[in-house]
This record gives structure tokens, sequence and C-alpha cells, in this order.
């Protein structure tokens, strides 16, 4: 089909928020631009900084921030900065698909660590200790997590933490991009609100999902001064700092998050809603709602063709749904074959005629197995 309809976009359908706008053209209305420095304008990295102080990360300060030309280069400069040829990265899954690559490119190798849907992801305390072996130099999460919407919430990041500080050389990274999307009770932690004594926590973070700077190009880090520091020189070396205005814009939406994430939210209600209820009409399809991002991962397993290897069985059915005018993400890329990662940040008409056809393609799917 010509008119393929993507619920597989990592990015949602929002207007830049007008706050970021107006910063970014007052920043080039006014004259010839700054040279910024590597890891960022100084009145960004302390309004980031700002912001986690009021979650009391009281510790964290504005060396520790180092803004990037997107929350990839993030990733990027703190694996290769960290990793040392070989070492392993403790990857749970279900995760995001990008993760493996940055990896490899750091000279890292990801081990997956499983987690299974019929206890909801949960990440047990002992499962991690012996997961962690000496080769292990980074436990790398998602928080909440990409692609099942799930969050880890205080409690059981206590538990996990617990576990990683006995273990002192051992990185624990948590990519935090969707922090603000959320439809939980409670806001979604960040790591940098636990105690770190021996300076392992690190965290990434972005604009493009929570803030809707959609195609900016602005994401940070938060580290230890001493890592901070290497990663700042390490963009120094290899591309430099972010648009200044994109920069401008990103400190109008951090000084207005609150604002900013909850129209964001209140445009995916409709979404969301469609997207549950079709799934919820599914038997045993999704057992446990998201509680954040703006995905779905069903399981769609009892979907794929008896006697074939999983893996292959569910690359059939992802291309039988492509056929019938559907991209989706294949949860075989996220460590999941036989799931798919949906999402609800489309139009309200096009989501409404992908479900239709979504609908379609299972019932034909399922009676030609």
């Amino acid at each position: 089909m010509t008119d393929s309809i993507s619920l597989a976009s990592g990015y949602g359908s929002f207007l830049t928020p007008g706050v970021a706008a107006e910063a970014a053209i007052r920043s080039i209305r006014a004259g010839q631009l700054p040279v910024a420095d590597a890891a960022g304008l100084p009145v960004l990295r302390e309004a980031i900084a700002r912001r986690y102080q009021q979650l009391e990360a009281t510790h964290v300060e504005p060396q520790h921030v180092v803004v990037t030309p997107g929350a990839k280069a993030a990733l990027s400069a703190l694996l290769t900065c960290v990793l040392r040829p070989g070492d392993e990265v403790l990857l749970p899954t279900p995760n995001w698909f990008g993760f493996g690559e940055l990896v490899s490119r750091a000279g890292g190798v990801v081990r997956e660590l499983p987690l299974s849907p019929d206890d909801n992801y949960t990440l047990h305390p002992e499962q991690l200790r012996a997961a962690i072996s000496p080769h292990t130099r980074v436990l790398l999460f998602s928080n909440p997590n990409n692609p099942t919407g799930r969050v880890y919430h205080h409690e059981e990041l206590a538990s996990l933490l617990a576990v990683t500080r006995d273990f002192p050389e051992l990185y624990v990274l948590s990519d935090e991009i969707y922090d603000l999307v959320s439809f939980a009770t409670k806001p979604t932690p960040s790591l940098l609100e636990f105690p770190d004594p021996h300076g392992q926590h690190l965290v990434v973070n972005g604009f493009s999902k929570s803030l809707a700077l959609i195609g900016w190009g602005v994401g940070y880090l938060v580290a230890p001064t001493a890592v901070a520091a290497r990663c700042a020189a390490y963009r120094h070396a290899t591309g430099g700092a972010a648009s200044v205005p994109a920069q401008y814009a990103a400190l109008a939406v951090t000084q207005s998050a609150a604002s900013v994430a909850s129209g964001l939210v209140s445009q995916l209600h409709t979404g969301r809603n469609l997207l549950l209820d079709y799934l919820q009409r599914l038997p045993g399809v999704l057992p446990f709602l998201p509680e954040a991002t703006y995905y779905a991962f069903p399981d769609l397993r009892a979907y794929l063709t008896p006697g074939m290897p999983v893996a292959d069985a569910a690359r059939e059915l992802v291309t039988h749904l492509r056929q019938a005018g559907v991209e989706v993400v294949d949860g075989t890329t996220c460590g999941a074959p036989g799931f798919v990662r949906l999402s609800y940040a489309v139009p309200e008409p096009l989501l409404r005629e992908a479900l239709n056809r979504l609908a379609i393609a299972l019932r034909q799917h399922a009676a030609a197995r």
C-alpha cells in the first residue's frame, strides 16, 4: 500500500512550543550568536541542574551537565568515555533497539538480561546481582521504559541500587528521555534523586519526547564531575556544541517544563484511550497497561504462524501488517520477538484508520495460519 500509516515512529506529532520558538528567534535577532562551549551554554546547564535540585537531587551542579546535539550524542559520549574494550553493558530487555549499536561503537558488548511480561517486566534484586559479572561495566536501562511504558518507581529503584552499590566499579546509566510523558499516579523518579556514594550514577535526557522539541537536536547528560569533563572533551574533539538557537529553545522549555509537558500529555489522552481500548479487547494481548511514554507493547505471539522460529514468525507478521498499511516496530529488535511497539502519538484520524487496518490484518493472519 502506498498510503501506509506509521505507528512505528519514536517522535510525536507535536508542534514546537511557542516559548521555544520565540526564544530561538530572539537569540538570532539579537545579533552575532555566541560560540558555545562544547559542554553547552552555561545558562542552560544551570537551568538543567536547577531542575534536578528541585527534585531533591541537591548534589547536581552545572559542572555535572553536558548539553549535546541530541540524546544519542549524550549516550555515545558517556559510553565512549566509561567503557573499556570488551566491557559488558548489562541491558534488561525489552529495551530500545538503538542501544546495541551505540554500545558496539563505543567498544563494549551488550549482554541482555531478559525480563518477563508475566510479572510486568520486574527486575528483581537477586536477578540483578546474579547477572553482574567481573566484566560488567555498565547497567543500562530506560525509565520510563521504551518500548513497554513500564515505570520503575522509587521503592523498586532503591532495591536495585542497594545491589549496585556493592559493585563500586559498575556504572548505572538511566535513559530518562520520556520522564515527563507519564500517566501514572506518581512521577517517574530520576536516578539522580538517589544517594551516589561511589559516583556511579549517569543520566541521559533530552527535549524531543517530553518537551516537544522535535527536530531541534538537543539532549544532555548528567554525570560525576570527572566523567562529565571527559564527555565534554570528547564532544569538543568530535563535533562541538549543539546549535545555540536550539539551546535557547531548550532553555525556554526547561523553564516552562511543567506546563509544556502537561499540555503534551493532555494531547495524548484521546489517542492513548483509543489504542488501549482496542488492545484490551484482544484477549491476553496487553495484560499490563503502560504507565508512561506514548507506546503500547502488545503481545501478539498468539498470532504467529505455528512451527516457525519465533523471530521468523514475528518478521512474517510485521511484514503482513506493513502490507496491510500499518508500520510497527518489530519487538524482536527490542529483545521480545512476537511483540510489537505501537505509538499513539499520531493524529486521531490516522490512528483510527490504523487500528481498523490492524484489526483486519490480524484477523486475516490468524485465519491463514
